[in-house]
């Protein structure tokens, strides 16, 4: 079974359990999946009952999919992702995010934890990804195109759409959520990066590194679904930060955080859920 007869069988899978028709996906990263209990009239569905649908090892990543309404929107979010450390391809990694795409949303927003590089930064702040950069290696998009998901040469230079980025920007002033902006930058992990990437990544330009988010970027670009980017940086970098790093302290930064990021979410998911996806 090629992939796009994949992503149907799992979109169809989906379609059994519930009548709503989400406009507006959501990927919640380390530690933030408690948003997906503030919808309502919502069904969640175990990743392991979803066929073809990669499951996570990871603590923290619950591993369901939940769909339900938010200020009256539909809404679809993954509550948890894989990722390519845990073994998986890169086109594995993204599958989630081309079957929310298929399932019909308009926007799709990618959260995760991230660890601060730019000085300004502390742990515990929210960052607008206005970009990335890919030093992975990898790719989803490597082999064969099917042109039914999307063009060979996908155009990324707007990978995070501008208008939803705007209305991000408004929605956390509204709230007075300060909120950072920066760079993000996609490395493969496990582990945490050294001290003297640190410092290449900061030559860079690069505002927060992670090990997720960029291939569920890249599909749905391809896909010409709208992407908004949200970091919550939950710690310093290496060379930063004055303790080693651990996954506890993500954690914990995270669950510290959750109710203001709630609340950035309950406000922006709704605001973007008329924004039509991009006219192919």
């Amino acid at each position: 079974m090629n992939t796009y007869d994949q992503i149907q069988s799992a979109v169809a899978a989906v379609r059994e359990r519930t009548s709503i028709q989400p406009k507006v996906g959501i990927i919640l990263g380390s530690g933030l999946g408690a948003f997906a209990d503030s919808l309502e009239n919502k069904v969640a569905i175990a990743y392991s009952d979803i066929p073809n649908f990669p499951t996570s090892s990871v603590a923290g990543h619950a591993g369901r999919l939940v769909i339900g309404t938010l200020a009256g929107a539909p809404i679809v979010a993954m509550q948890g992702r894989v990722h390519m450390y845990e073994g998986y391809t890169p086109q594995e990694v993204a599958f989630p995010a081309r079957v929310l795409c298929s399932l019909g949303i308009d926007s799709l927003v990618v959260t995760n934890a991230a660890g601060g590089i730019n000085g300004s930064f502390k742990a515990g702040d929210l960052m607008l990804i206005a970009d990335h950069v890919n030093l992975s290696g990898r790719n989803p998009l490597v082999g064969p195109n099917d042109d039914r998901l999307g063009p060979r040469f996908p155009d990324m230079s707007t990978a995070y759409d501008p208008e939803l980025c705007e209305i991000l920007r408004k929605t956390a002033a509204k709230l007075e959520t300060p909120l950072q902006e920066g760079v993000y930058v996609w490395l493969s992990g496990p582990t945490y990066e050294t001290p003297a990437e640190i410092r290449m990544l900061r030559t860079l330009g690069i505002d927060a590194v992670g090990m997720s988010t960029v291939p569920e970027t890249i599909v749905a670009n391809h896909m010409g679904v709208r992407v908004a980017g949200i970091s919550c940086i939950t710690n310093l970098a290496a060379g930063i930060s004055k303790v080693p790093l651990s996954h506890a302290e993500v954690s914990e930064t995270a669950n510290r955080v959750r109710d203001r990021f709630t609340n950035l979410l309950a406000h922006f998911l709704p605001a973007i859920a008329q924004v039509p996806r991009r006219a192919k």
